[in-house]
C-alpha cells in the first residue's frame, strides 16, 4: 500500500524511514500541504464513501474496505513519525504496518484546527478553525477554539455541513464516544456536530461504548476520541518513558477493540497532530522582548506558531522588528502572504480576518512562549505542536479489515 508524506508525495513502506531520527529542520519553508491528495481532510470522506454516503461516493483515498459498519479512532498526538520511531510500544499498530498511511494533517498542526479538517473535510482555511487562539473580528477578541470560552455561535463560525452530518442524512447511524464535557461543547459543535453522543471516561469505558454502539445497528458509524497521549506528551516530552506507557495502554485498547467489533466492521485509526520536544533553553519568553512586542495588539497562536495583530498602522513595524530579530529562527508571513501562497488551503469569506496580520511559523527546535499572557500550564509543556516540522505534521491512518469479506 502506498502512502502520503506530509508534503503530498507517495511513498511505499519500506522507504518511508526506521523513525530513529527524525529532521525537525525545513529547508524551504512553503505550504506544508498538498489538498488535492490524501490527508487528515481525505480520512472521514473515504470512510463515508464506503459506507455508501452519496455525498462522499468516489472519496476513498486509502483502498478502505465497503462495509456496513466503521469505528474511527482519533488519538490526540500519535504523530506518524512518533508511533514509527517508538514502535516497540505498540505490537498491535506496528502488525498494520501495511495498511497504515503517513499524511500530513494541516497547518497550523494543532488540535482545533486539525478537528475541524477531520469533522468537515475541508483544509482550514474552508472550514474556518485557522489556529488554537485567533481573532474574533465581530468582537475583536481572542477566541481559544478549544476551549470556545464566551465564543461565537459554533454553527455560524464554521456553517459547512460536516461528514457526520451527511452520513446521519444518508441512514448511517453516527455516534461519538467521547469524555462527558464533549457533548455540545463549541469546537464539537463547529467541527464533529451530527449524530448521538455517548460520554465515558476511562479508555476501557469508551471501548465497550464504542463496541455496544457499533453492534446496536446494521449500518453505523463510531467515533472513538482519546486524548491522554496528547496531554501525556505536553507534560511529560513524547521521548519520555511515561508517553511510551500511555501508548503501550491504546494499543492494547485498539486490540481489544478490534477483537469486538462484529465480523463485518473496520477500525480506521488516526490521529490530530504529532509532537516534538522544545527544550526550554530553545524558548524566548517574550515578557522580556519589549521590542518584539511593540505594536502587538492581540498575541494569538500557540509556542510553536504564534498569530499576531498588530495595532492600526503598525503591521509593517511588527514585521521588520521580528525579521530583524529573529530571521534565523523563524519563517514570516504577513497575513497576505499566507492567504496567497494557500498555506490554509482554500480560504472562504469571513475567515480572512481571523488570520494574524503576521504568521510566525518557527523552525527546528524553537518556540515562543509569553509568561505574562499565556496560562502557566501552557508556557511549561515540553511536548509542543503547531508547526510544519514532519514530526507535527505526518499523521498515521491505520486500517483494521473486517474479519470477514463485506
Amino acid at each position: 500500500m502506498t502512502r502520503t508524506d506530509s508534503a503530498g508525495k507517495a511513498s511505499s513502506a519500506d522507504d518511508a524511514g526506521s523513525g530513529a531520527h527524525t529532521d525537525h529542520h525545513v529547508a524551504v519553508p512553503g505550504p506544508p500541504t498538498d489538498w488535492s491528495t490524501g490527508t487528515l481532510a481525505s480520512v472521514l470522506p473515504s470512510v463515508a464513501d464506503r459506507l455508501g454516503v452519496p455525498r462522499y461516493a468516489g472519496r476513498d483515498v486509502f483502498d478502505l474496505p465497503t462495509v456496513p459498519r466503521t469505528v474511527v479512532v482519533l488519538v490526540d498526538g500519535l504523530g506518524h513519525d512518533l508511533l514509527r520511531q517508538r514502535s516497540g510500544h505498540a505490537p498491535f499498530l506496528r502488525s498494520l504496518a501495511s495498511t497504515t498511511s503517513r499524511v500530513p494533517c494541516g497547518f497550523p498542526s494543532t488540535t482545533a484546527t486539525s478537528m475541524g479538517t477531520f469533522g468537515t473535510g475541508l483544509p482550514p482555511g474552508s472550514h474556518g478553525l485557522v489556529g488554537m487562539q485567533v481573532l474574533d473580528p465581530g468582537t475583536d477578541k481572542l477566541l481559544n477554539e478549544l476551549s470556545w470560552e464566551d465564543g461565537p455561535d459554533p454553527r455560524t463560525w464554521q456553517p459547512n455541513e460536516t461528514v457526520f452530518e451527511a452520513a446521519e442524512n444518508a441512514g448511517v447511524s453516527v455516534t461519538m464516544v467521547g469524555p462527558y464535557y464533549f457533548d455540545g461543547s463549541g469546537l464539537t459543535t463547529a467541527a464533529l456536530r451530527g449524530g448521538s453522543f455517548r460520554g465515558a471516561r476511562t479508555l476501557d469505558e469508551r471501548v465497550d461504548a464504542a463496541v455496544a454502539a457499533v453492534r446496536a445497528t446494521p449500518r453505523a458509524l463510531v467515533y472513538l476520541y482519546w486524548g491522554e497521549v496528547d496531554k501525556v506528551g505536553h507534560v511529560h516530552g513524547c521521548q519520555s518513558w511515561q508517553w511510551g506507557d500511555e501508548v503501550e495502554s491504546v494499543d492494547a485498547a485498539l486490540r481489544r477493540l478490534a477483537a469486538r467489533v462484529p465480523d463485518d466492521t473496520s477500525i480506521v485509526v488516526t490521529a490530530d497532530h504529532g509532537m516534538i520536544d522544545i527544550p526550554y533553553a530553545d524558548r524566548i519568553d517574550l515578557l522580556h522582548e519589549p521590542g518584539l512586542m511593540s505594536g502587538v495588539r492581540h498575541l494569538g497562536g500557540e509556542p510553536r506558531n504564534l498569530q499576531l495583530y498588530a495595532e492600526p498602522g503598525a503591521a509593517s513595524d511588527v514585521e521588520q522588528a521580528w525579521r530583524s530579530r529573529l530571521s534565523d529562527r523563524v519563517h514570516l508571513l504577513t497575513r497576505e502572504q499566507a492567504v496567497d501562497e494557500g498555506w490554509f488551503g482554500p480560504v472562504r469569506d469571513g475567515v480572512v480576518g481571523r488570520i494574524g496580520d503576521l504568521v510566525v511559523v518557527t523552525r527546528g527546535s524553537f518556540a515562543l512562549v509569553h509568561s505574562g499572557l499565556m496560562r502557566r500550564e501552557l508556557v511549561a509543556l515540553l511536548g509542543l505542536h503547531g508547526s510544519i516540522s514532519e514530526a507535527e505534521l505526518a499523521v498515521p491512518v491505520v486500517v483494521v479489515p473486517p474479519r470477514l469479506g463485506a
